[in-house]
């Protein structure tokens, strides 16, 4: 699939600028206090050699899988791109006689038809998953979960899919302006939703008694910090994994801090004052409200770019930009664009959760409650410490586990924030 040199070099352009505008977000949204160093500590000193070993074979397996679904995912946008099959080619075709409800039906085709070529090594990952014990459910109540995972991913892909044609069909080559303020729209919207309609399908959330030591430890938090919490609620996420962990969701009515089961019941009052200082210093900073700062600040770019990878695809086969036969060019330049996208994305999260774990020291003065959370935290996870700098870069939402210790290790020494 040659593009056109002109148009080559445009998008070539285009990929660059977009990555610039990204790292100028990240920049320009990075927390404002700068840690310290984190102090230089011993993998050997903190985790058990063997358990490590265990969690990289797992992780490194987690990732070939990954990867591989990434494959099928690309491949399988190439073929659509290119006409192949042929009645794929001819259904599309079809459901451009009616522009909304064959622009949702695409999309909803679309992401079902994704699910279906990544259902093996889904599959797999969750088999492996059992294995090492951090997955609790059964293959028959996974399934369950992956076919409500894909009505929803469906009905939302519909959505995205008829506004997003619309849009094109309205506004023409310009259709990457308004599609901008569709995609921040949206994305807020999500952000302000998900927690109460979305979440409440897979999980029971049950706001922590009044009088308990959980829910008194984090109002006493809150008043201490300042910080205005909304509700707090307790998640049964040990139905489906061993896994600790806690976060900050929603939008204005709908903000909570959530904490996960496993976590209540599983780690002491230190360590779950230290988590709860972390996600409190999320709600003081704002930080869901950085983060859709940053979509709206490389949205722009980022669609332009799309226009231009969509429009050469397309243009290849000949597809009306405005009909279903052209979804899966956008498809595949969405991914692209998402995929570099996330990489200065996934920067501006480690810089925001170094700085709530900054923000946690401050509050709770507890170096040790940390460095025990972070080890408790990664064996409970199956998590690899230290993992490949590469796998940082481009994955990575967190700093390493041994990167964190490392920072309360130099809080322990009397580092401070400049």
């Amino acid at each position: 699939m040659r593009l056109s040199g002109s148009r080559g070099a445009r998008i070539g352009a285009l990929a660059v600028a977009m990555l610039i505008v990204a790292e100028g977000a990240v920049w320009l949204l990075r927390p404002g206090e700068t840690p310290p160093d984190p102090a230089p500590v011993k993998e050997s000193d903190y985790f058990d050699a063997a358990e490590v070993e265990r969690a990289r074979d797992y992780r490194e397996g987690q990732r070939l899988l990954m990867i591989v679904g990434l494959g099928a995912q690309g491949a399988l946008m190439v073929a659509l791109v290119l006409g192949r099959p042929r009645f794929a080619r001819r259904g599309l075709a079809r459901l451009g006689k009616r522009p909304v409800l064959g622009a949702a039906a695409a999309g909803a085709g679309l992401s079902l038809t994704v699910a279906l070529v990544t259902l093996p090594t889904s599959v797999w990952a969750h088999e492996r998953s059992v294995e090492v014990g951090l997955s609790t459910q059964s293959l028959g109540t996974w399934f369950a979960d992956l076919g409500k995972s894909a009505a929803i991913g469906a009905a939302l892909t519909a959505l995205g899919a008829t506004i997003l044609l619309a849009i094109v069909r309205r506004f023409g080559r310009n259709w990457w302006v308004p599609g901008a303020a569709a995609v921040v729209a949206l994305a807020a919207v999500f952000t302000w939703l998900a927690p109460v309609v979305l979440a409440p399908l897979f999980n029971r959330f049950d706001p922590l008694p009044a009088n308990s030591p959980q829910r008194l430890e984090v109002l006493e938090l809150g008043e201490q910090t300042g910080v205005d919490i909304g509700e707090v609620y307790r998640v049964d996420a040990s139905r489906r994994s061993t896994a600790l962990n806690a976060y900050v969701g929603g939008l204005g009515s709908t903000k909570r801090v959530v904490l996960y089961d496993n976590l209540i019941d599983h780690v002491d009052p230190a360590e779950l004052r230290s988590v709860v200082a972390h996600e409190l210093g999320h709600v003081r900073h704002s930080d869901i409200l950085r983060g859709l700062g940053f979509v709206a600040i490389v949205a722009p770019l980022g669609l332009l770019f799309v226009r231009e990878v969509s429009g050469g695809l397309a243009g290849r086969t000949g597809a009306d930009l405005g009909s279903p036969a052209a979804l899966p060019a956008y498809a595949l330049a969405i991914g692209i664009a998402s995929f570099a996208l996330n990489i200065p994305g996934n920067q501006l999260s480690r810089q925001i959760e170094v700085s709530a774990d900054s923000f946690a020291l401050a509050i709770t003065g507890a170096p040790g409650a940390l460095v025990d959370l972070q080890q408790r935290l990664t064996e409970s996870n199956v998590g690899d410490p230290d993992p490949p700098g590469w796998v940082n870069v481009l994955y990575g939402t967190h700093p390493p586990a041994l990167e964190r210790i490392g920072a309360a290790v130099a809080y322990s020494e009397g580092e401070r924030p400049d």
